[in-house]
């Protein structure tokens, strides 16, 4: 089999009798044998998030010996996880994420060490954390932990695996920015805020994760041991419906602002949540002080003021939940103007989308074709669940 780039790690010193018993078919492997599972078993792997992909990906690396395997996750399990999140069970509800994760994982393989960071990812502490690991996966779920994940990454002089998941489509890639790419080599920039939906706006077919998931394991384990292609210099790409993988060529950017041949980036940025821009410029000026609260609004549907309430969510959305009294018009009919002349002039126009963000875009729409006292819900309709109406459901 083909050896493209040097195993990341040395082998441990020998294997227990307990270890060959637990690992005798990847032992069997020509291509894994002794040496690769000995690899394995002196590896430090780190896995960013405990969500949909870190779930098979956790599960997996600790089946197949990973001696040391991380887990940093500052969230907690929610009913709405337990479609995707495999690692976690109906009893871990209401747990850290981090600790549930790490006591699947044990259960597995009580032959590995697991570290457990119960902690949000930041600029202060991934230098720091991730130095004491040879290899990070990434199972995140926003632009601004990822730039973040690849900049220290980088900066550290380690490899990562990479993987994205929404609806029905998957990606992975291997960025390496010694050997091949880094992620600014494939997205320089961030997209436009609110151009792409999240997994959490947009929805992901559960069993996706599980594909995408042990493809970054067997890259890791491709990485760990030294065998095979890894995904080096190449992106793959997924898609559920139609059942085919393709794999596009990612060049390294001689210009790259961070790996390239004179990078001015060669240190983490102060804020990549505003390097990212969670909502555009124009939506936050509109918003600013044209944001109300789940109790407002329905303090204004009480006393029966003239407003006309409005729903930016798609139809699949509006089916799972929605606020009485409020007309579906998507945000998409606000961006290509088709929404405006749906707007009555003689009314309020109060917008809301699931959690702010949309109709946040939608409001400096609104208000830059002339509806100065238009406002959005802050918080969206689950604030409205949570404040107002708690029998309704989350999603």
């Amino acid at each position: 089999m083909k050896v493209s780039l040097p195993p990341l790690v040395e082998p441990a010193a020998e294997l227990t009798v307990d270890e060959v018993r637990r690992y005798s078919r990847h032992l069997i492997i020509p291509d894994v044998g002794m040496a690769g599972q000995k690899r394995l078993k002196n590896a430090k792997v780190l896995c960013v998030g405990a969500g949909g992909l870190g779930s098979p990906a956790l599960l997996y690396l600790a089946a197949a010996g990973v001696g040391t395997l991380g887990i940093i996750d500052f969230d907690v399990v929610d009913e709405s996880n337990l479609q995707r999140q495999v690692i976690h069970g109906q009893s871990d509800v209401g747990r850290l994420k981090a600790e549930s994760a790490a006591a699947s994982v044990r259960e597995i393989n009580p032959l590995i060490d697991v570290v457990v960071h119960n902690a949000t990812l930041t600029t202060e502490n991934v230098m720091e954390i991730f130095s004491g690991y040879d290899l990070i996966v990434d199972g995140t779920d926003n632009f601004a932990t990822r730039y973040m994940v690849n900049d220290a990454a980088v900066l550290l002089g380690k490899p990562y695996v990479w993987g994205s998941i929404y609806r029905f489509d998957g990606q992975a890639s291997v960025f390496w920015a010694e050997h091949g790419p880094c992620y600014r080599c494939l997205y320089p920039e961030p997209p436009p805020p609110g151009m792409v939906p999240s997994c959490a706006e947009g929805g992901v077919l559960g069993v996706l994760c599980a594909s995408i998931g042990s493809i970054q394991v067997n890259e890791a384990i491709k990485l760990l041991t030294g065998i095979g292609d890894p995904l080096v210099g190449r992106l793959m790409i997924y898609d559920a419906l139609e059942m085919k993988y393709r794999d596009v060529k990612v060049r390294k950017d001689p210009e790259c602002v961070l790996c390239g041949k004179n990078p001015t980036v060669t240190e983490l940025l102060e804020d990549y949540e505003a390097f990212c821009g969670a909502i555009s410029d124009e939506a936050a000026e509109a918003a600013t002080g044209s944001t109300i609260t789940a109790q407002e609004l329905k303090a204004m549907q009480d006393g029966g003021e003239n407003i006309f309430l409005v729903d930016v969510r798609e139809i699949n959305e509006y089916e799972i939940v929605s606020i009485p009294g409020a007309t579906l018009i998507p945000k998409g009919d606000f961006l290509n103007g088709s929404a405006l002349e749906r707007l009555p002039q003689d009314k309020r126009i109060v917008l809301h989308c699931k959690s702010g963000a949309r109709s946040a875009e939608a409001l400096a729409v609104v208000k830059s074709a002339g509806f100065a006292d238009a406002v959005h819900l802050g918080g969206g309709v689950l604030s409205w669940i949570k404040t107002v109406d708690p029998s309704l459901p989350e999603y």
